[in-house]
């Protein structure tokens, strides 16, 4: 893919370098869902189906959240998602806990080489989120949660990311 950019965008010399592709190759890890529910169950079972997807496909899965209540929400519909698998999960309450599951429901900052999926539900954006594989932000329709989501967009954009946005309120 990437010489197949290159022939397309020009040579180095012209200003189009690997820089440019590794950037534009980033850029479609990082995704902003903003969800047409209200409500942060509805939140909490996007992540999970996102979970889901990324853990089928092999990666190592956390999802970032503020509360143990959260964390415990997750933990039940994680166990409860599907009644023909299991997803195998634990909720790790700080940094000094390792996880040896392949999904991990986070009460602390993740640490970048020990995942390949991140999802953002916490109010605060990791400090090293241009070092993650691949990052979600999940957003519903809530104000207060929308907004602090556009605040994780532009703290993204900020480390030169553009994350895609998949806006579920503009298909109603």
């Amino acid at each position: 893919m990437e010489s197949n950019l290159l022939s397309q965008a020009g040579s180095p010399a012209a200003g189009n370098s690997r820089t440019a592709s590794a950037l534009e190759d980033k850029n479609q890890r990082y995704w902003f869902h903003i969800l047409l529910q209200d409500t942060p169950a509805a939140r909490n079972l996007h992540a999970t189906k996102l979970v889901s997807k990324a853990w089928q496909q092999g990666d190592r899965v956390c999802i970032v959240c503020d509360s143990q209540q959260q964390a415990d929400e997750l933990d039940k519909l994680i166990w409860n998602f599907s009644p023909d698998a299991f997803i195998p999960h634990s909720v790790i309450p700080d940094a000094a806990t390792p996880c040896t599951d392949p999904v991990g429901i986070l009460l602390c900052p993740p640490i970048a080489e020990d995942w390949d999926t991140v999802i953002i539900l916490s109010q605060t954006l990791p400090a090293n989120a241009d070092q993650f594989k691949r990052l979600a932000l999940v957003a519903h329709s809530d104000p207060v949660v929308l907004n602090q989501a556009r605040s994780h967009f532009r703290q993204l954009r900020a480390l030169g990311i553009e994350a895609q946005v998949y806006d579920q309120r503009s298909r109603s």
